[in-house]
């Protein structure tokens, strides 16, 4: 482990921001991270309750919410899509915030709960029965279905038709669970039942979900020598309303308790935690003095009932219908540790079973296969979840080591600054911790964990967390930490490889998602930044063309035939001639009718192909450097056959409306400047239509190209928009200190190369998405994207 940055508050302002106490934190599958503080007022001297939204590549740009509770923040919660949060306070107020038009630093309180007075201590959403296993056994398979396949796993909770109804589930410290369920009018059904007839008081909780369906609650009183409770929940709706039937569960004692020689050593328990949220069947805990504390991993297994040898005679067939009983069994438990502060628990859906112990040791690649531990002193130790044996350390001292010179120890005994809150990243290769002083710290965790692996391991490593992304849909921010630039090539070209191993179907569904990746990659490495235009490119031409064909329509709406856009596609490849005209003919021209005013809404659209196709021609002279983008272009029989279909579509909206046809500055006003480009384009399609057997561009039309300059005034492509992240800048195992609300200063050399394709920031805005030009200074926000220049978050 070691730091890849840390973000800090400033400590001038009048209004200052200091750790809430208790300290919560979260992390979303998009990779945005939300924490809390309490921010206090020195004229007014009140406390005000904020939520902080981060993205982990923008950390200094945070979003703060005024959060409107009255008492201090207890839980936050992300939901699956990683767009909307959940909060809960200690007076029983429960929250669901919202993304307002997708944009990461707008966020608007949506429906909430409460329950009166009673302190929330665990939240969980309900499960939507969606649970995807990695079978790390199979990484080296190239079907993604063998590797990821989806495991059949309940929802909570079902509507009509077996769709997962969305809701939140809580426990409250005297022991009551509330049930909150979103209705699909908006409405919100609420229920509250107490765990069990006796009621007691609940200093721990946490939730767990099983495949059939059940909700699982763990509780504790805070002491060691009272047991950890366990408890089935179901919710149901019943007449409109909101039903909740509870059941006990087999409940457990800690080991230390009944050990003579520990028994009254570790008074407290500091930490009840499932090993997963899908996983009831395996909990961690952890009991605490004032100086220590001591972490043991239980796990609920089925074991035979023995009978009495009486009964056994008596119905001699008894023995062979021996009854089950579920029972807690201890599988671990640490050494006398320091004084544990705080936990992280990994998210990848991995099962491991008991005899998978023994991998601790092991160097094989287990992803998800550690949790951490923070202490008092300040390190930070990366245990096996099931063996509880340490796999990795990062100690307090190197990150205290990386303060500013400036700063000087204080000489007075003080408390060790360390870590009140831990959260892992989804792929379990990133931690981010917030510590007693208000940093958050972000740190990478090898998926080795410590152990020394060539090149080729750390590369299939990596590629099989990027192939489990391109599943899933989420981020793979956390996965960059670890990329090096001398493994950017090798790793885009693997993750092609293995990408056009899949079926049709599949591919067409991740098609951008790769383009993406691959992007991002890409921007990597000094020597790839011309390869981020071009994916950049592909999918801003990928979203041209579903846009223009999702506009066209057929003359007679019940027709069975294939859409506008599938017969533009199969007449343009069964037509190669190279005159648009006679390619017209054959298209039903009434499907491409559309009204004036959207023709001309769409003309910066469709001047961005004009320009890039005349682009991508007068550079196939240069083919043979691949430092110029739009170098791939030029051998991409796909891409140009899109470019091609999308000139003969403008070519028919010109004769509806002429302004919308793009704008060429030619030297010959006689000249039929999209005609000569439709022939050139198509000759070049020609040679790399067939993938198999691509043939170079001929002598006469490499002549023709390079009379293009001389022809047109070639236009300058914005490739790509202005980004600022933080990524290229974190290879280097020096720690970034950044401050919230203040950008980084110098770039690395890989932003200074990918700041060469894009305008400077003293040049006129220019909408990325639209084509419109904005002006030097907009007069409206305008909406930039977190994760240049893939399309995921947005921000104003």
């Amino acid at each position: 482990m070691d730091v890849a940055y840390i973000c800090e508050w400033d400590r001038k302002p009048r209004t200052s921001h200091c750790p809430s106490i208790p300290l919560v934190c979260a992390w979303s599958c998009r990779n945005l991270i939300a924490f809390t503080t309490d921010q206090r007022n020195e004229e007014e001297k009140d406390l005000t309750h904020m939520i902080h939204i981060l993205d982990t590549e923008h950390p200094w740009d945070v979003y703060s919410i005024n959060s409107g509770h009255q008492e201090v923040i207890t839980s936050l919660e992300w939901d699956q899509s990683g767009s909307r949060l959940l909060s809960a306070d200690a007076d029983g107020v429960i929250k669901c915030w919202g993304m307002t038009d997708h944009l990461a630093n707008s966020w608007q309180s949506l429906v909430g709960s409460e329950v009166d007075g009673d302190p929330i201590v665990a939240l969980s959403w309900l499960h939507n029965g969606v649970k995807l296993a990695l079978h790390v056994e199979k990484s080296g398979v190239s079907s993604f279905g063998e590797k990821f396949s989806r495991v059949k796993f309940s929802p909570s909770l079902t509507l009509f038709g077996g769709k997962p109804m969305e809701g939140w589930i809580a426990v409250t410290v005297s022991g009551l669970v509330t049930v909150s369920l979103l209705k699909p009018n908006g409405q919100v059904l609420t229920a509250t039942e107490s765990l069990c007839r006796l009621r007691c008081r609940v200093a721990l909780a946490d939730i767990a979900f099983t495949g059939g369906g059940n909700i699982v609650v763990a509780t504790c009183d805070g002491s060691s020598t009272s047991p950890i409770q366990f408890y089935k929940v179901c919710v149901s709706v019943v007449s409109e309303k909101c039903k909740i039937d509870t059941e006990i569960l087999p409940s457990l004692f800690m080991r230390c308790t009944t050990d003579p020689a520990r028994k009254d050593k570790f008074p407290a328990v500091t930490h009840l935690k499932f090993l997963a949220r899908d996983m009831s069947e395996q909990v961690l805990l952890c009991a605490s003095n004032q100086c220590s504390s001591v972490a043991e991993c239980w796990s609920l297994r089925k074991e035979g009932l023995p009978l009495n040898n009486i009964f056994q005679q008596l119905s001699p067939g008894v023995s062979d219908k021996q009854p089950m009983i579920l029972k807690w069994r201890i599988l671990s438990a640490t050494n006398e540790l320091e004084r544990v502060s705080a936990v992280a628990l990994p998210k990848l859906p991995i099962s491991l079973t008991n005899t998978d112990i023994k991998v601790a040791n092991d160097t094989k690649f287990y992803p998800g296969l550690g949790l951490a531990l923070a202490f008092h002193d300040g390190n930070v130790h990366i245990v096996h979840r099931l063996s509880l044996q340490t796999m990795a350390v990062l100690f307090g001292s190197s990150m205290r080591q990386s303060e500013e010179p400036s700063l000087k120890r204080q000489r007075s005994p003080t408390p060790c600054v360390h870590f009140k809150a831990l959260q892992m990243s989804w792929t379990s290769l990133a931690l981010v911790g917030l510590d007693t002083q208000g940093k958050l710290s972000m740190l990478r965790v090898s998926p080795s964990m410590g152990h020394a692996l060539d090149m080729t391991t750390s590369l299939r490593h990596l590629l099989f967390l990027l192939e489990y992304c391109m599943v899933t849909g989420y981020d793979w921010w956390d996965i960059l930490l670890h990329v090096q630039p001398n493994m950017v090539h090798n790793l885009v070209e693997k993750l092609h490889e293995e990408y056009t191993k899949q079926n049709a179907a599949l591919q067409q569904v991740l098609s951008t998602r790769i383009l993406s990746m691959k992007a991002s990659l890409c921007k990597l490495s000094p020597s790839t930044i011309t390869r981020v235009c071009d994916y950049h490119a592909k999918l801003f031409l990928i979203s041209i063309s579903c846009t223009l064909k999702s506009l066209l329509r057929p003359p007679v709406l019940n027709t069975p035939d294939k859409s506008p856009g599938d017969r533009l596609t199969e007449i343009c490849n069964k037509f190669p001639d190279t005159d648009i005209d006679k390619v017209m003919i054959n298209l039903k021209t009434e499907e491409f009718v559309l009204d004036t005013l959207t023709l001309q809404s769409l003309q910066q659209l469709i001047q961005w192909i004009g320009d890039f196709v005349l682009y991508l021609l007068a550079s196939l002279p240069n083919q043979g450097s691949s430092f110029r983008p739009g170098h791939s272009f030029l051998r991409d029989g796909a891409s140009l056959g899109t470019l091609r279909e999308l000139m003969v579509m403008i070519r028919i909206w010109g004769l509806l409306k002429l302004s919308c046809l793009p704008v060429y500055t030619a030297t010959s006003d006689t000249q039929d400047s999209m005609s000569l480009l439709f022939r050139l384009l198509t000759r070049l399609w020609m040679c790399c239509r067939d993938e198999n057997h691509p043939c170079e561009p001929d002598e006469a039309l490499i002549d023709e190209c390079c009379l293009l300059p001389s022809q047109f005034l070639i236009p300058n492509m914005d490739w790509l928009p202005l980004g600022n992240g933080l990524i290229s800048r974190l290879q280097s195992k020096l720690p970034l200190r950044l401050q919230f609300g203040k950008p980084p200063g110098a770039p690395s050399h890989a932003s200074v190369q990918y700041e060469a394709y894009t305008r400077s920031p003293t040049q006129p805005k220019i909408d990325h998405l639209r084509r419109l030009h904005l002006g030097t200074c907009p007069t409206e926000p305008s909406k930039s994207c977190t994760r240049e220049p893939m399309v995921i978050l947005a921000s104003y």
